[in-house]
């Protein structure tokens, strides 16, 4: 599995970081040549937006694995994208529950 973090540094200062946002992304096909995977996207909730937080479920049909992780990290953003959003209720971060 692949989990890619977002964060914002404030000011490009890592001790000022926030979480913005997770992907995780799972191989369905037992590794195969050209690999079926699922997809969750989380974020937070975005003052600039006014978007809530919320969580999406994707998936990246027949990609061929023989390429770089940045191929299918694209391939499932474009999915992520696409999907359908879930809102979170106010005050709720995305993620497992504590």
């Amino acid at each position: 599995m692949l989990v890619v973090k977002v964060e914002l540094w404030s000011g490009g200062v890592g001790g000022l970081h926030e979480p913005i946002g997770t992907l995780h992304i799972g191989n369905l096909s037992n590794l195969a040549d050209v690999s079926d995977y699922r997809g969750v996207a989380m974020e937070v909730a975005n003052p600039l937006t006014g978007e809530p937080p919320g969580t999406a479920d994707f998936k990246v049909m027949g990609h061929p694995r023989r390429q770089r992780v940045w191929s299918l990290l694209q391939r499932a953003c474009e999915e992520a994208m696409k999907a359908d959003w879930v809102d979170l209720p106010s005050g709720r971060r995305p993620g497992p529950k504590n």
